[in-house]
């Protein structure tokens, strides 16, 4: 039986209230993209429900082997597939070192989200009680630019609702992507770099057969209260992925924001070569620029 669950907008598509159940169609149903990027609606934070991660570059794909039916006369022996490319979104939340799930919480209530297909934001809120009691006001937005088509921008707020408390925020660029169509569970991504670049931290990875190779650099700023504070984070890198954490003591009823820059580039628009350094310049100046006039 079909489950209408969104509401009627002339250009928005809303939704409210949390149903795990609905959240890998909304995956879909509020998806973005620019023509150079798209990306399914996963969330931000940790989930560890059912999700479909998906990230995609317009132009990058990969011959996978059929699994059935090539032997038979008008079947082809390879489809070209889009692959699913590096998770530019993520953030770990952790609060007083207990993992922040909505798959885990107690209760989730005021869940709201909205996708404005004349803008093209994405935006989400809720608020949610952890296992330990603690309750979370979560406020997102994101989008991909339509003017600048290689940047990707959000903005994540976090308000403890009934505690102070310590807040841990690890943003993470993750490349170790697979598709759940692979006919024979391959990967289709190989390593190639990762680290920092002029400060700014990037993930290199390059397509077996086809040779398609992309760099995605990201850039974090944080502030309380819309007080500009340090992001002032360790940073680890490791095969495909890179990741930054910092930690902020956060009064009852402050608000943190978290403003996340991604530049996503490949060899078919940069020599790769300058791939890396040019990633790392694109989100260094998205950062600059600053969400806001990005958004507007």
């Amino acid at each position: 039986m079909f489950n209408k669950y969104t509401e009627v907008h002339p250009w928005k598509i809303i939704e409210k209230g949390w149903s795990p159940s609905n959240h890998p169609k909304s995956e879909s149903l509020f998806s973005i993209g620019n023509g150079r990027m798209g990306q399914r609606a996963n969330f931000e934070e940790t989930y560890t429900g059912k999700s479909l991660q998906g990230s995609y570059i317009a132009g990058v794909y990969y011959p996978d082997k059929t699994r059935v039916g090539w032997w038979k006369n008008g079947y082809p022996e390879y489809f070209a597939k889009v692959l699913n490319s590096c998770n530019w979104i993520g953030l770990n939340v952790k609060v007083d070192g207990e993992t922040f799930d909505l798959n885990t919480a107690t209760t989730v209530t005021d869940f709201y989200r909205e996708l404005d297909m004349q803008s093209g934001l994405l935006k989400r809120s809720f608020q949610a009680t952890l296992p330990s009691g603690k309750i979370l006001a979560i406020n997102s937005e994101r989008f991909v630019s339509i003017v600048k088509d290689e940047i990707g921008a959000l903005s994540y707020s976090i308000t403890p609702i009934n505690f102070s408390g310590s807040i841990e925020i690890c943003s993470y660029l993750d490349f170790d992507v697979e598709n759940e169509d692979s006919n024979y569970d391959e990967k289709f991504w190989e390593s190639v770099s990762c680290g920092q670049e002029n400060g700014t931290s990037y993930v290199h990875a390059k397509t077996k057969k086809t040779g398609f190779e992309v760099s995605v650099a990201m850039r974090n700023y944080t502030a309380i209260e819309g007080a500009s504070v340090a992001w002032d984070s360790t940073t680890e890198a490791t095969h495909m992925n890179v990741c930054e954490c910092a930690t902020f003591n956060v009064q009852q009823g402050q608000n943190l924001q978290v403003n996340k820059f991604a530049a996503v580039l490949s060899n078919m628009n940069h020599s790769t070569a300058v791939l890396d350094v040019n990633a790392a310049n694109s989100a260094a100046a998205a950062a600059h620029a600053g969400y806001t006039q990005l958004r507007d």
